[in-house]
Order: structure tokens, then sequence, then C-alpha cells
């Protein structure tokens, strides 16, 4: 399947920093601003604004997949079981994915609570409300360090990672003797690639409502979110505690300059230690 759409300077660079964190980066074709390989679908970017998508997958990241997406519902089901996933598009840091289970007599607490997306609250926001979930919100979290990252990563993709970690997070939560109800994943790629990654894993669990934008929608998956972030940010300063290093969070301009001089003190070698080194920051802070 072949896509093509239209966009502006802005959506193209968007896009790149979305992909170039999850696929890998080929050879740019003639007139081309860049092109990524994905597990299922490959995205070509060109000078003119033209955005190619070419693969099985092409649908779903050109946003025109409506089979693959579950539509919204509109009133929430309990128990529930939810997944979210942080640090993925950090450079620095690991990448901590969590779920967790929520009961109807936890909903008055978690609203009082003022429990939503993370990416809508500020870290010390997040702080306090997650050391109050994960003393009655039942949860089972993954911290995927650098180091560990780096070995993986040769071999699987990023969505490949996070379904393998997804699905480890909901099978950890069963065996805490969770009794996994309605299960609901922030989709990140479609449902047919995230159980393909899923292939030869001992135990695979199933029956999952996938929704993009799910922690706006589901108390699950808010909470999962929140704990996720928690571990992130507690990972990430006992990293600066431990190297003496402020590290700046996402993939900007500004974690190059970090990047030169976290080298400059403790080596090259060592990036590997706290970085997910196959972005593209590595090449373009020490080329």
């Amino acid at each position: 399947m072949t896509i093509t759409k239209t966009y502006t300077k802005k959506q193209i660079d968007t896009l790149y920093q979305a992909l170039s964190k999850q696929g890998d980066i080929r050879k740019t074709p003639l007139y081309a601003i860049f092109q990524i390989k994905m597990s299922d679908c490959t995205i070509t970017a060109y000078e003119s604004g033209k955005v190619v998508f070419q693969g099985t997958g092409a649908s779903f990241y050109a946003g025109e997949d409506e089979s693959d997406i579950v539509k919204p519902t509109n009133q929430q089901v309990f128990p529930q079981s939810g997944s979210d996933e942080v640090g993925t598009g950090d450079y620095f840091g690991p990448v901590v994915v969590c779920a967790s289970h929520v009961r109807q007599e936890d909903v008055k607490k978690l609203h009082a609570l003022g429990v939503q997306d993370s990416k809508k609250m500020k870290d010390e926001q997040i702080i306090k409300v997650a050391k109050e979930l994960i003393t009655f919100i039942p949860h089972s979290f993954l911290i995927l360090t650098n180091e560990k990252y780096n070995r993986v990563h040769e071999h699987f993709n990023m969505n490949a990672i996070k379904a393998k970690m997804h699905n480890q997070a909901f099978i950890n939560l069963a065996n805490k003797g969770v009794t996994l109800a309605q299960i609901y994943v922030d989709q990140f790629t479609p449902p047919k690639s995230y159980f393909r990654y899923l292939q030869g894993e001992h135990s695979i669990i199933r029956d999952i409502h996938f929704e993009t934008k799910a922690e706006d929608k589901y108390l699950s998956v808010a909470c999962a979110s929140i704990i996720a972030r928690y571990y992130f940010l507690d990972t990430m300063d006992k990293m600066s505690e431990h190297y003496n290093f402020t590290f700046p969070k996402g993939a900007g301009a500004h974690v190059d300059k970090a990047i030169r001089e976290f080298v400059e003190i403790h080596g090259k070698e060592t990036l590997q230690l706290v970085a997910k080194t196959h972005f593209s920051n590595t090449e373009k802070a020490l080329s």
C-alpha cells in the first residue's frame, strides 16, 4: 500500500522527530529530506512537501487507518487495566512501561487527585500524585536501562521493544493476583504489528482495546502514565547524582550540547550507559 500526502515544513519536522526515534534512518533518496524504515512501513519526505508512506502499515502512519483503531467510548468500564510508556522520545534516560488496574471504588479518589495524562502535568505534580497512586492502585512497572536498551535495539526496533514491555507489564500485574479486566493500551502501532512483535513470547495478553491518546480517556492508562513518569524521573535523578551531571529531557538541540559536555567529562564509551545512542543526536553532536 502507498499513500502520498502533502505536509508543511513544520509537519515534516514533527514527523521526523517522532519517527526517527522508533525506526531506522535510511540513505536519503534524491530530492528527499529523509527516509525512515519502520517494521511495516517506509516513510519518505521530499523537499516539495510530499510525504510517501509505503508498506502494510502505511494507513496507520499516515493517520488514515480506521480499521485498526477502536473508536472511543463515551463511558468507561470498571474494573479496567491499562498501560502506557515514557522515555521513548528522550535521548537520555530509560524507557519505562507501567500497567495499572482501576476499580470502581478508586474513581472518586482518582478524580480528587486530579489524575490525567502525565504529559499535561508538571513533574512536581506527577511526583506528588504518583506517591499517592502507588499506595492503592495495583500496578506493575518495568524500567529498561540505557545499557540494556542499546543492546536490545540492535535486534528490535522501538515499537517491538514497547510491545514486549507492555505485554510483560500486564503479565506481571496478573501475577500479582490482579484479574485483568477491560484492557486498554495507548496505541503506538497497528494491533496486527503489536501482536506480530510478540510472536515467540511464552505468554501473550490478548483482548486488548487499542486506542490513540488513551491516556486522555481511560483512568487506568492515565494512572499508568503518571506512575511510569514518576519512575522515569526517579531514574533520571539517580543518574544525575551518580554522574554529577544534569541530563536534559527530550531530544532537541539542547541535548546535543549536553552530549558533548558529558563526553568531555566521562568519555564517549560511557554514553551507552545513559543514552539511547541510535538517536540522530549522537551523530549530530559528535561528528
